[in-house]
């Protein structure tokens, strides 16, 4: 009877092993192999994206876009529309590599929890305790506008690396941000990230660490140069530069070839070209001085790696990216972060709603219930988008990975990304 029992309990253990494998070897690993009914989402409901999007291209309130939905780890939609370059003639290619400004910050956020699950650091940490310039700081009271000169009040805490991962610091952003910090970073030479190419990363966050906060930290949300700073600390912390952290302990490992700071001169001729508008909201070309970014910042060797901005990738390789997170944070047999990391960075940090609708996570805006009330996509599912015209969300319930991606800002006609929302969700067919 012992006997019996004793084999019965082992070969309980292998049939949990062997599940356990199965489930392993199951996790979806992305091709562009086209499987749109396997996927479970209707092709010809699908369509309605191509009828849309090239509505908007025939009316000129858009030049070309690159469009790409995962479900079930299954493509089930890749297309490009319009042009690339629309002088040249030039067709939008689906591998087009667009400059993905803000998205380098779900990238930037993963490096610093990688280095989090090394042991290197505790999210509460106080930043001062790597870059010491960020102690006993100071938050904004008044602001006279005619000379930039400003009084503070003391922070009642050091700012954590929490509230930079949610954007609840107090850190403005160069160039975008209120009034009040625009004219205080301008005066102290602080860059938006972008158009920056020799400059020591710590020694402008070393001044950023001087100046004051716009509020007192985990106050409220703000979206600032937060992820530019985390980028700063991934470098003091690893011994690295940003640039090789995320290439070997990101993209290397997931196959994403095409994600770079510094983009290979065999792959510029991908580079899409990016577009604004004229005061008479007329699609026109970007020029080397507009916002005061040069449009060919990824092809311009850098050495300072803007880690809320500088990157640029293709809409597969940042799908890969996204269905690590859906996978679990295992990909292709590599893993990159644990399962319950991926669930925290996925989870909403914040007391307060971030937009009055949404919450907020280490590095994702995470949709609430009100926010799933009021739209397509599910509780849970997480998203950001980049400055240039880039949008993407993942939704793990309905096991969705989507990007939208353009190079165009301002856009007049910016609700194509949430029409392209409620045309994916339209077509599912379970």
């Amino acid at each position: 009877m012992k006997k019996l029992l004793l084999v019965l309990i082992i070969a309980t253990q292998l049939i949990f092993v062997s599940v356990a494998q199965v489930a392993k070897q199951n996790l979806p690993v992305l091709t562009t192999q086209l499987q749109t009914e396997a996927s479970g989402m209707s092709a010809e409901r699908l369509a309605r994206i191509d009828n849309v999007v090239n509505e908007y291209i025939s009316k000129k309130w858009l030049n070309g876009a690159v469009a790409i939905v995962y479900k079930n780890g299954k493509l089930a939609y890749y297309k490009a529309f319009g042009y690339d370059d629309a002088d040249k003639k030039k067709m939008m290619p689906k591998d087009g590599i667009f400059r993905i400004a803000s998205q380098t910050k779900a990238l930037t956020s993963t490096a610093i929890l990688i280095l989090y699950e090394e042991g290197k650091l505790l999210l509460d940490d106080p930043v001062s305790k790597y870059i010491p310039e960020f102690a006993h700081q100071a938050v904004l009271e008044k602001f006279n506008a005619k000379d930039t000169t400003y009084t503070t009040v003391p922070a009642k805490r050091d700012v954590t690396i929490r509230d930079l991962l949610t954007h609840t610091s107090g850190i403005g952003y160069a160039g975008i941000g209120t009034p009040e910090m625009n004219a205080i970073y301008a005066k102290n030479k602080i860059p938006s990230g972008l158009g920056v190419f020799d400059a020591s990363l710590l020694d402008k966050m070393k001044t950023l660490g001087k100046l004051p906060l716009q509020f007192q930290p985990g106050d409220k949300w703000m979206y600032g140069l937060n992820t530019d700073l985390l980028g700063c600390l991934v470098e003091v912390i690893s011994g690295t530069t940003l640039e090789n952290f995320i290439r070997k302990n990101i993209c290397e490992p997931l196959g994403m070839n095409d994600t770079w700071f510094n983009l290979p001169k065999e792959k510029t001729n991908r580079l899409t070209t990016v577009y604004t508008e004229d005061s008479l909201n007329h699609i026109i070309k970007w020029d080397a001085h507009h916002f005061g970014v040069d449009p060919a910042y990824p092809l311009i060797t850098k050495h300072y790696f803007s880690g809320g901005a500088g990157l640029s990738s293709t809409a597969f390789d940042y799908a890969v990216f996204l269905q690590m997170f859906l996978n679990g944070g295992e990909y292709n047999g590599h893993r990159i972060l644990s399962k319950r990391t991926v669930e925290m960075m996925t989870s909403g940090q914040l007391h307060f709603m971030f937009d009055d609708i949404n919450n907020f996570g280490l590095g994702f805006e995470v949709v609430t219930p009100l926010g799933a009330a009021r739209g397509p996509w599910n509780e849970g599912s997480f998203s950001w988008g980049g400055f240039f015209g880039t949008s993407y969300w993942a939704d793990p319930k309905d096991k969705l990975v989507c990007l939208f991606m353009t190079q165009q800002t301002p856009n007049s006609h910016g609700d194509i990304g949430e029409k392209f929302k409620e045309l994916v969700y339209q077509a599912e067919n379970e």
